[in-house]
């Protein structure tokens, strides 16, 4: 994946800027995220699965502030209970965490989105909506990979370390979801300004048709 560990650097860079002069609180939460790369939404998001001991999906106000307390979000409690009331549209008590983590994805054109679940979808050999080590055989050539070729990793390592590039950096499992792989790449997105070049990158990345 060249070239996006350098959009990575520029989007870290230019959330952090923009930072300096954002008040609203989910915007303030999104740049955050977007300060820490690609992979920062979705390292919130497996931050508030570890919490949710019941696999409700959903969380309640005291989960939420201890999961963004444990990510290291830089908040105050005051505007993390106003973001809770926001999300919590029915007043149940409860938020429901995809919904939340959707909401705070950079939003991504259809085109854009339609390149992603293109080389999701190419990805996804067994097409069970996860990508695994097994799916990426005969997909990732890792022949060319310096490490492969100079005998430090085996395959099967070349592929871990490729699906860590899409976890979030405290729980990398080898396992990517169609969810997770947007929110990579919607941070991805967020440092791309046109479509074009978007689409491009794509496209020659995964040797989509």
């Amino acid at each position: 994946m060249a070239g996006t560990s350098r959009h990575d650097r520029e989007m870290a860079i230019n959330a952090k800027k923009q930072l300096t002069d954002c008040s609203d609180p989910i915007e303030r939460l999104r740049l955050q995220c977007l300060a820490r790369g690609s992979a920062g939404i979705k390292g919130l998001g497996r931050t508030f699965r570890i919490m949710d001991d019941d696999n409700s999906r959903t969380l309640d106000m005291k989960e939420f502030l201890k999961g963004l307390s444990d990510y290291g979000v830089l908040i105050e409690k005051e505007d993390a209970i106003k973001l809770f009331q926001y999300f919590d549209r029915d007043g149940s008590g409860y938020i429901d965490f995809d919904e939340f983590l959707m909401s705070l994805r950079p939003a991504m054109s259809n085109a854009r989105k339609e390149v992603v679940l293109q080389a999701f979808k190419k990805l996804d050999k067994t097409g069970d909506g996860v990508v695994t080590i097994e799916d990426l055989r005969g997909v990732y050539n890792v022949k060319h990979h310096p490490k492969y070729q100079n005998g430090e990793w085996t395959e099967d390592q070349v592929f871990r370390k490729f699906l860590d590039s899409f976890d979030s950096p405290d729980d990398k499992d080898g396992k990517v979801t169609k969810e997770e792989f947007l929110n990579y790449y919607s941070g991805v997105s967020a440092s791309i300004d046109t479509d074009i070049y978007f689409i491009v990158m794509m496209r020659n990345a995964w040797k989509l048709d």
